[in-house]
């Protein structure tokens, strides 16, 4: 979760052929091909309304609520009245006394308690293992959705979280580590380095220890679900066999055959309930440690809009029989946009992300959220700075264990 970042939200280097045009038109535009703002949009919309004429009228499709509804119109503006006051970094360990260090994650500051760790979800935005922007509100949706499903999810593991003094805050017990990214895969699909459909279209068909068959295209569901762990490297995930890790002592062969059976078994869990909210859990990512007393916890967040890809399910198999991408409810619109804009992965100096596809991301958390959990998300605007409450909310739950 350690590891050197990219400053946030650099100034542009675009060509001088765009960069004189307003960037919120590079946004409508890009918005308008990628979200789901054109044509295909339409269809797809109209075909689910006509095969749910039987339900009230009235009632919002999971895409006509994603892209225009009342909820969306009702949180856009605080969304962009927050984008200049988003929580990018924290200094507990100055603030709060018993903190003894600090560790900067991508997205997590993590802080030494003593017998606990205090992991506090800032708003910074990560993709191709570095920084891309700050999105509202951000944090604590990733906090608040992990904590929903670390409590729906005891049946399959125990968790290493003890209170959640915060909206951004979560205090875990400590444990060890595993140095190990259990990626759990569903669909042939993606866009980074380390994505299954960007390896495969390279000709890989052995990945992770993965045999694939020739053949398959684009956003394709696979037979089974399958892991491609990655080791967490410093400054960027490795793909890696479970023979690697053992190899390497990683994890024991033992560790490993337990925490791979727990993420298959997350997952299958992940996906029964996103289908039942009208989405598909497409890939995620999951962490696990060892705890004093031997077991294996999971750990950092679960399914998160973060670590996992979503998409709309009513529109799925339309979209993929007629070559179209599937409409989303993640940050994979973002990480197009950077694809299309530079080399995230070398340029040393990134774009800015465009504030209306920073605002729409963070509406689209706060949607996935909701449409998970089934609560309305609280975003209460406060007079009091965010690292002031959360110092003190922080404090005061430390004293109290």
């Amino acid at each position: 979760m350690a590891g050197s970042m990219q400053v946030l939200n650099p100034p542009k280097t675009l060509n001088t052929k765009i960069s004189h045009i307003n960037p919120s038109f590079h946004a409508i535009q890009f918005l308008r091909t990628n979200l789901k703002f054109n044509k295909f949009s339409k269809i797809s919309a109209s075909v689910m309304r006509s095969h749910n004429q039987h339900q009230d009228q009235q009632q919002l499709t999971l895409v006509d609520a994603l892209l225009n509804s009342n909820r969306k119109e009702e949180l856009l503006g605080s969304i962009r009245s927050s984008s200049f006051n988003c929580l990018t970094e924290t200094n507990l360990h100055f603030t709060v006394p018993g903190l003894k260090s600090k560790t900067r994650g991508k997205v997590r500051d993590i802080y030494d308690g003593g017998d606990y760790l205090v992991l506090v979800t800032t708003d910074r935005q990560s993709a191709f293992d570095r920084i891309l922007a700050s999105i509202p509100y951000k944090g604590q949706v990733l906090n608040e959705t992990s904590l929903w499903w670390f409590d729906k999810t005891r049946h399959i593991t125990s968790n290493a979280v003890v209170s959640t003094p915060d909206k951004n805050v979560t205090i875990a017990k400590k444990c060890s580590v595993f140095p190990v990214e259990f990626v759990v895969r569903g669909y042939v699909t993606g866009s980074t380095e380390t994505s299954l459909w960007t390896v495969y279209e390279k000709g890989i068909r052995n990945y992770c220890g993965n045999v694939l068959t020739d053949g398959l295209v684009k956003n394709q569901k696979l037979n089974e679900n399958i892991i491609t762990p990655t080791t967490k490297a410093a400054d960027r995930d490795v793909p890696v066999t479970p023979d690697e890790i053992i190899r390497n002592g990683l994890m024991t062969k033992a560790d490993y055959d337990e925490a791979s059976r727990k993420a298959l078994s997350l997952f299958e869990y992940g996906q029964r309930v996103a289908l039942e909210h009208g989405l598909i859990l497409v890939d995620t990512k999951y962490e696990f440690g060892k705890g004093r007393d031997g077991s294996i916890l999971l750990i950092d967040e679960v399914h998160t809009p973060d670590s996992s890809r979503y998409w709309i399910a009513n529109s799925y198999v339309e979209r993929f029989q007629n070559g179209l991408e599937p409409e989303n409810v993640d940050k994979e619109f973002l990480r197009l946009w950077f694809t299309s804009h530079c080399n995230p992965y070398e340029d040393e100096v990134l774009p800015d992300a465009p504030n209306d596809l920073v605002c729409e991301l963070a509406w689209r958390y706060i949607f996935l959220y909701e449409t998970i959990t089934k609560k309305k998300f609280d975003m209460e605007l406060a007079e009091e700075p965010i690292h002031d409450r959360i110092s003190r909310n922080v404090a005061s739950a430390l004293l109290s264990l």
